[in-house]
């Protein structure tokens, strides 16, 4: 066989700018780094068959991996991993192994991108946007100037000026921006501005994760995903974590899943921020106690049937001691109950609440991975639901909704 021809510097040449098809296809990334988890979440959106090589993994990965979006293949590359692939994102960061893929990748005319390296490359990734159901890609060879461009671009769709806004440095400080239920595109337009100029943004799983692949290159990522009963990062450590970046002259971002202020520690992290005398700016987001239900056909209070909604964390059981929940209280009012962080206690809530008064038949609603492209509702009673969730294979996060406002939309939302 004749030994490919290595290809030129990137010096003086011009992209070949091209959307790639990915659904279906194998789709290899290897490293499991911050890279890896700002650039799976588009080729998951692009329906690849995406296999990661990684020894170790962020939690956000994992619950990717958990999640049965990817196959996560726990050990260092192997030659021969690239078989049967039609594009690769090399991401670790250990040079030997980055040219040992790229290689790979030559030999078998796989088109590699490599997170070191553009100039060993023979595929880069653009820096890309969404608006409108219209994606924005832009090739500079440079990142920066590459997500101003896009930025630019994208701004302009949304406000429909098409003109480029200028970049506006923001201070040192700390925002703390609720990013929405899941959906990207319900993160509100001040959020979104804060987040295009932080120096350093602070997420976890639950926060719309596609808008970390529009972030510019040089913005620091840190991973703050907590995975029920699995890898956490600590909230006194993310409190230490804001602090310190923001005490060295950075603008911090904290970017929460949901609003920060309703079971999300935002009310933590602001006086932790205020103790150490930083400035601190709160942008609610759109909360999945009532945007979930929502986009599941179900409204959380209707005309004639609830004068009241009540949000209650179930991330505690009805006999632990930590409880701060009346559930008798709760169980003999008349409206909708709207349950966060319940599936594993949903048995041991459920009988609790039938138990203090209300009717065994009552309707319940489940809606897992709300507002995403993984969204699915399951509807039960509370007599019925623990079986119901058991047999479904229900996982977090879903948002689970008791009252009769579950079935009032049913026959409209279905047709």
């Amino acid at each position: 066989m004749t030994a490919p021809t290595p290809h030129p510097s990137t010096e003086g040449r011009t992209p070949y700018p091209v959307g790639l098809l990915l659904a279906g296809r194998r789709v290899v990334v290897v490293g499991g780094g911050q890279v890896a988890q700002r650039r799976l979440p588009a080729l998951i959106a692009a329906g690849a068959e995406l296999h990661l090589i990684s020894p170790a993994t962020t939690p956000a990965v994992q619950a990717m991996a958990d999640a049965g979006e990817l196959t996560w293949h726990a050990r260092p590359y192997r030659d021969g991993d690239l078989a049967d692939t039609w594009y690769v994102l090399v991401a670790t960061d250990d040079p030997a192994v980055n040219a040992a893929v790229s290689a790979e990748a030559e030999r078998g005319r796989v088109f590699c991108s490599r997170s070191d390296d553009a100039s060993a490359a023979t595929a880069w990734t653009p820096a890309s946007g969404r608006d409108a159901g219209a994606t924005v890609a832009v090739l500079t060879g440079d990142p920066r100037h590459s997500a101003a461009l896009r930025d630019a671009i994208v701004d302009g769709l949304r406000d429909g000026s098409l003109a480029a806004r200028q970049y506006r440095s923001h201070g040192a400080g700390v925002a703390l921006v609720g990013g929405g239920p899941g959906d990207p595109d319900l993160i509100t337009v001040r959020g979104r501005r804060l987040l295009a100029d932080a120096d350093v943004v602070v997420t976890d799983r639950l926060a719309p994760r596609e808008l970390l692949a529009e972030l510019p290159e040089h913005v620091e990522v840190i991973d703050a995903s907590k995975i029920p009963y699995g890898r956490f990062m600590a909230q006194e450590a993310i409190n230490r974590t804001l602090i310190e970046h923001a005490k060295a002259g950075k603008f911090v971002v904290r970017l929460k899943g949901g609003d920060p202020y309703v079971f999300g520690r935002g009310g933590e992290e602001l006086l932790a921020c205020a103790e150490a005398g930083l400035p601190v700016t709160v942008v609610p987001g759109i909360s999945s106690s009532i945007s979930v239900p929502a986009s599941a056909g179900v409204p959380v209070t209707h005309r004639g049937m609830t004068h009241e909604f009540t949000v209650i964390s179930g991330h505690v059981g009805p006999d632990d001691e930590r409880s701060l929940t009346n559930w008798e209280a709760a169980a003999k009012m008349s409206g909708t109950l709207v349950l966060l962080m319940a599936v594993d206690k949903i048995g041991a809530i459920a009988a609790r609440l039938v138990e203090y008064g209300r009717p065994a038949d009552t309707p319940v609603a489940i809606v897992q991975e709300g507002t995403t492209a993984a969204q699915r509702r399951v509807d039960a009673t509370l007599g019925t639901v623990a079986a119901v969730v058991e047999a479904e294979g229900v996982k977090p996060p879903a948002v689970i909704v008791v009252g009769d406002v579950v079935n009032v939309l049913a026959a409209a939302f279905q047709r």
